[in-house]
């Protein structure tokens, strides 16, 4: 297999080819911080939170770790000030939807992002995918999806399909970094159980 030697925070790094900025460092345990990946998904660069310093011949440049591709001679830095900014930035946003959420605390604390910063906007998701994700891509049963565009987008359990698929499921409820899912799936349910015969209209 090919190996690209890049250097990230002033480490030598053996990359195989084809592995991402955000996957290298893991295999050296530099901690790069993630809210929409997960190693059993495809990478997606949703969230933006892993954006770090790429650097190449001179020229440099903020990217998203986890769909970046290793190549030669590649220099990147994790924790430039710009670095942190954005990270701060993208947090504050984030939090206005969902200020209650334990690991966006957490990473606010690191960074110093205020959680007023942005007028609230509490839909208590902060659209990762990850449930609509893993649902699609691990289980093969598109039982949650978005719906809507734009600031209404939001995630929503297919009644007819959460019936037959989701009770006896729930592995997508540990990977939501907000709780939210948990918050959604009662409220399907709680429609679920109120209607007849499990007849809902459909859009």
């Amino acid at each position: 297999m090919t190996k690209t030697l890049i250097t990230i925070d002033d480490k030598e790094v053996e990359a195989a080819e084809g592995m991402t900025v955000l996957e290298a460092a893991q295999s050296v345990g530099i901690a790069i911080p993630t809210l929409c990946h997960n190693e059993k998904l495809e990478p997606y660069g949703g969230c933006r939170i892993c954006t770090v310093e790429a650097e190449v011949n001179g020229r440099k440049k903020l990217v998203v770790s986890c769909v970046y591709p290793v190549e030669q001679n590649l220099v990147v830095r994790t924790r430039t000030e710009k670095v942190n900014r954005v990270r701060k930035m993208i947090l504050e946003l984030l939090l206005s939807h969902a200020p209650d959420s334990k690991q966006l605390q957490d990473l606010a604390k690191i960074y110093g992002a205020d959680k007023d910063r942005f007028e609230k906007e509490a839909s208590f998701c902060i659209h990762c995918g990850l449930c609509v994700r893993y649902c699609a891509e691990v289980k093969k049963k598109n039982a949650v999806g978005f719906i809507n565009r734009g600031a209404k987008r939001e995630i929503n359990f297919n009644p007819e399909l959460a019936v037959k698929e989701c009770w006896n499921c729930k592995e997508c409820f540990p990977l939501c970094p907000t709780a939210a899912l948990q918050a959604a799936y009662v409220f399907i349910e709680a429609q679920i159980s109120s209607t007849p015969s499990f007849e809902f209209e459909k859009n």
